[in-house]
C-alpha cells in the first residue's frame, strides 16, 4: 500500500468496483474492504437488474412512473431519469464484461417480473444476480494495474486536509496505516445492523455514513428505511436470508397462519404491491389474526421450474429443512434496504468538498421513500459510474501537488469496550421504527441511544473493528431517531 492514491474506495460491492473500472489507467485508485472482497449487500442480492431493454414491451416513461409510484412521489425526478434512461448501457455493460445473465430461448435476455414493475424488465442470473456482477466486476478490477485493492483493512478515521483526506486504516495484520488520497468514494453499504434482524451482511454497519456525518456532510431521509415482507423466518439467524421478490413475481401467494391468501384484503395488487404496502399488511393481519405466523407458497409451480429459477433459494431453505416445491415458505418482514443516507447531486457529489458517495450509503433521491424491487444495483452502476467521470474531469482540469507526509504512528491501544452497546442499540430500534413505528417509543430511544454513544466517544476504548462499528451504530441509530423525533414534533 502507497502512501498518496489519486482516489479511495471505500467498499466491494457493485459501486465501488464499477466505479474502478470506470477511471483511467493513469489514475491511482486504492478500494479497502472491511471483511472479504465477496461480503456485500451486492453479492446478496437476488432478484436483479432493472431497465428497459425491450423498447417494444417497455418503455423509460412507464419505468419512471413505476419507480414514482412506489417512492411515494418523494423521488428527485432529475435523478429517475438519468438511472432509468442510462441504465441500459450500463447493463448491456455488465453483460459484455462477462456476467452470465440469463436468455431464453431465442439468445434473448431473460426479463422477470417483481412488484411494483408494469413490466417484465429485471435481467437476472438465477436468483443470485448480485453475486454473479460482483464476481465478474472483481475478476475485471483485478486486471487493472493502477488499482490496489485490500479486503479485511478496515477505515477508522476521515479527516480533510484542505486538498483531499487523510485516511487512517488497520491492515489486515492489525498494522495501522494513514494514506493521502485527493478524493474518496464511499460505497460502503447500508446499515441492516442497526437492527435485530435483516438481510443484510455483516458488513453493514453503515459506516460511510457514519464517516460523511462526522465530516459534516449533509445526511438526508435516514428513516427512510425500507422493510422487506418476505424474509425467511429463521428461528434464531440475526442475518435473515431474503426470499426474493421475484419468487412472487413468479406466482407465489401469501398465505396467513390459517393459510389463507389475504394480500387482497389491503391492496389492490395484492402480494405484488410495493414492499412497504405488503409489509404493512402483514404486520395488519398478524395484529388482527394475534399470529406472526406468514407463508409463501409456490407449490403450485412445476417443481423443476422453481428448482431452476430459484436454486439458491430452493437449497438455502432445504437446509432450513422446507423443501419449497412441496412445503410453504416461513416467512416475516425484516430490515433489508435504506433509501436515505449520505446526499448526493447527480455526479455522486457530497456536500463536502472532494467527497463523493455512491450505492446504498448514498442518498441520489431515485428511490423516494421506498425503493422500487431491482432499482438498487442500476443505482449502484448509473452513479457510481458519474462519479468516476467526474473526478476523473476534475484530475484532468487540477494540479494535484503531492502531499505533505504524514506519521502512520497512531496510538491504537485504550481500554477494552465493554459488551452489550450494539445488542442494546438494536433492541431499541426494533422496538422504536420497525415495520409499523411507535412514536411513544422513540423519544426514550433517542434519550438512550445518544447515552450510548457519548460512551463510546468518550470512553477510550481501544480502537478496532468492533470500536468503529459500534461507534458508526450509535450515529447511525441517532440520527435516524432525532429524525423521526423532529417530524413527530412537526405532526
Amino acid at each position: 500500500m502507497n502512501r498518496e492514491y489519486d482516489v479511495l474506495i471505500v467498499g466491494s460491492g457493485a459501486a465501488g468496483l464499477y466505479a474502478a473500472l470506470n477511471f483511467p489507467e493513469n489514475v491511482r485508485v486504492l478500494i479497502i474492504s472491511k471483511r472479504e472482497l465477496t461480503l456485500s449487500n451486492s453479492s446478496l442480492a437476488q432478484g436483479g437488474v432493472a431497465a428497459v431493454l425491450d423498447k417494444d414491451n417497455d418503455d423509460f416513461k412507464l419505468h419512471i412512473e413505476d419507480t414514482l409510484i412506489a417512492g411515494k412521489y418523494k423521488n428527485n425526478l432529475e435523478s429517475v431519469k438519468i438511472l432509468v434512461e442510462e441504465g441500459p448501457t450500463d447493463v448491456l455493460n455488465l453483460k459484455k464484461m462477462g456476467v452470465d445473465f440469463d436468455i431464453d430461448e431465442n439468445g434473448h435476455l431473460q426479463k422477470t417480473l417483481e412488484a411494483g414493475h408494469s413490466r417484465h424488465r429485471i435481467v437476472h442470473h438465477k436468483d443470485s444476480t448480485g453475486q454473479a456482477i460482483v464476481d465478474t466486476l472483481l475478476e475485471r478490477v483485478k486486471t487493472h494495474k493502477n488499482v490496489q485493492i485490500y479486503d479485511h483493512t478496515l477505515l477508522y478515521k476521515l479527516e480533510d486536509n484542505g486538498r483531499g483526506f487523510n485516511a487512517g486504516i488497520i491492515l489486515k495484520d492489525g498494522s495501522s496505516k494513514t494514506v493521502s488520497v485527493h478524493y474518496c468514494i464511499l460505497a460502503s453499504g447500508g446499515i441492516g445492523r442497526v437492527y435485530q434482524y435483516t438481510t443484510n451482511s455483516a458488513i453493514a454497519t453503515g459506516d460511510g455514513i457514519a464517516f460523511a456525518y462526522m465530516l459534516g456532510a449533509r445526511i438526508k431521509h435516514l428513516s427512510w428505511i425500507q422493510f422487506h415482507p418476505t424474509a425467511f423466518a429463521a428461528e434464531n439467524d440475526r442475518e435473515r436470508f431474503l426470499i426474493s421478490e421475484a419468487v412472487r413475481g413468479e406466482g407465489a401467494v401469501l398465505l396467513n397462519c390459517d393459510g389463507e391468501r389475504f394480500a387482497f384484503n389491503y391492496d389492490e395488487r395484492g402480494e405484488l404491491a410495493p414492499r412497504d404496502v405488503v409489509s404493512n399488511a402483514i404486520m395488519l393481519e398478524s395484529r388482527a389474526k394475534g399470529n406472526e405466523k406468514f407463508y409463501l407458497d409456490i407449490t403450485h409451480k412445476d417443481p423443476e421450474f422453481v428448482k431452476n429459477r430459484f436454486p439458491m433459494i430452493y437449497q438455502k431453505c432445504l437446509e432450513e429443512n422446507i423443501d419449497i416445491t412441496k412445503q410453504w415458505i416461513p416467512v416475516f418482514p425484516c430490515q433489508h434496504y435504506l433509501m436515505g443516507g449520505i446526499d448526493v447531486d447527480i455526479y455522486a457529489r457530497t456536500s463536502i468538498d472532494r467527497l463523493y458517495a455512491a450505492g446504498e450509503c448514498s442518498h441520489t433521491g431515485v428511490h423516494g421513500a421506498n425503493r422500487l424491487a431491482s432499482n438498487s444495483l442500476l443505482e449502484a452502476l448509473v452513479f457510481s459510474r458519474r462519479a468516476a467521470a467526474d473526478i476523473t474531469q476534475r484530475l484532468g482540469a487540477e494540479n494535484n501537488a503531492p502531499f505533505e507526509s504524514v506519521s502512520d504512528k497512531t496510538d491504537l491501544s485504550g481500554n477494552k469496550m465493554p459488551h452489550g452497546f450494539r445488542t442494546e442499540i438494536r433492541k431499541i430500534m426494533q422496538d422504536c421504527h420497525f415495520v409499523i413505528p411507535k412514536p411513544e417509543a422513540v423519544e426514550g430511544g433517542l434519550k438512550r441511544i445518544n447515552e450510548i454513544l457519548e460512551n463510546i466517544l468518550e470512553g477510550g476504548f481501544e480502537i478496532n473493528r468492533d470500536f468503529v462499528e459500534a461507534r458508526s451504530l450509535a450515529i447511525i441509530a441517532s440520527n435516524v431517531l432525532r429524525e423521526v423525533s423532529d417530524k413527530n414534533d412537526a405532526e
